[in-house]
This record gives structure tokens, C-alpha cells and sequence, in this order.
């Protein structure tokens, strides 16, 4: 099956929530794609990422890739979070996965960005192989760290 890869617009919004959706649902999410429809179009519409896309020439998405900005203070220079990649179950083992990687290099090298930054679970191993197999090396001496915010509602339940 032959694709394209192409940065998104707002017209591939509602492709790549059906996409985006599946994608939540895999990290053990309830499916809404309303709210995945609502929040890929706020991101966009606001300049808050970049989405790349894989569609068949009969505008079938395949998969999709969303970058999100940020900084290295010390190397003065962007750096781009890859925080999602994606691809639809039935498209799998086509190279999909590469081409959205080597799209965001393209774009990440045109725009001087320091580094691209991906974390992913260790139990999504398929996920580790793509980054390893594209030259992302893990990061031994830092630590990630995190520390969930509990919104207003949460504060009212506790």
C-alpha cells in the first residue's frame, strides 16, 4: 500500500482523531473522540504543536505524529517532544512508523532544533524498537521525573 507523509492541518482534524483516539485507548483511555477532535483542534489552531500524518492517496490516514515545542536553555536552541506517534493496527510493519520519524528529522533539522525528545512505557517495546532502530539512544544518566497536578474536582473528592 503506497502513503504520503505530510505536516497536518486542520483539515485532517477529523481523520487523525479517529487515529488520535485509538492511540489513547492503547494507554488504557476511555474512547471519546469528540474530546480527541476538540483537543487536536485546539493544539493546532493555537500554534501549541505539529502533526505529521500518513494517508493512502484516497486521503485514508494511516497514522500520525505530534510534536510538541520546547527549549534547551542551555544549548539556547529548540527541542521538540515527540509525544505521540501512532499507527492505525492494520496498518503495521509498512515502514509508516519511519517515514513520520524521518518526516520530523526533515523538519527538526530545518528549523536548527537541538534534539527530539520521546519517552515511551517499558512495556511498549514495538515502540522502543522504532526509536532504536531510527537512531534515538536512551538517556542513562537522567532521570524523568513527573508529578501529576489533581485538578479543582480532585481537590473537592479528597
Amino acid at each position: 500500500m503506497e502513503f504520503t507523509i505530510r505536516r497536518a492541518t486542520s483539515d485532517d482534524i477529523d481523520q487523525i482523531a479517529k487515529l488520535f483516539d485509538d492511540y489513547r485507548v492503547f494507554f488504557q483511555n476511555i474512547s471519546d473522540v469528540s474530546a480527541a477532535k476538540e483537543f487536536l483542534s485546539h493544539r493546532l489552531s493555537n500554534s501549541e504543536s505539529i502533526i505529521f500524518c500518513a494517508y493512502t492517496a484516497d486521503d485514508r490516514h494511516l497514522g500520525f505524529a505530534q510534536l510538541y515545542p520546547s527549549f534547551s536553555s542551555v544549548s539556547l536552541k529548540r527541542v521538540w517532544i515527540l509525544n505521540d506517534l501512532f499507527v492505525h493496527k492494520n496498518a503495521r510493519g509498512m515502514g509508516i512508523g519511519t517515514k513520520l520519524l524521518n518526516a520530523i528529522e526533515v523538519f527538526s533539522e530545518e528549523n536548527q532544533t537541538k534534539a527530539i525528545l520521546v519517552e515511551t512505557t517499558i512495556s511498549n517495546t514495538d515502540a522502543q524498537k522504532l526509536y532504536e532502530a531510527n537512531g534515538y539512544q536512551k538517556i542513562p544518566e537522567r532521570i524523568f521525573y513527573e508529578r501529576s497536578i489533581k485538578t479543582t474536582a480532585q481537590h473537592l473528592k479528597n
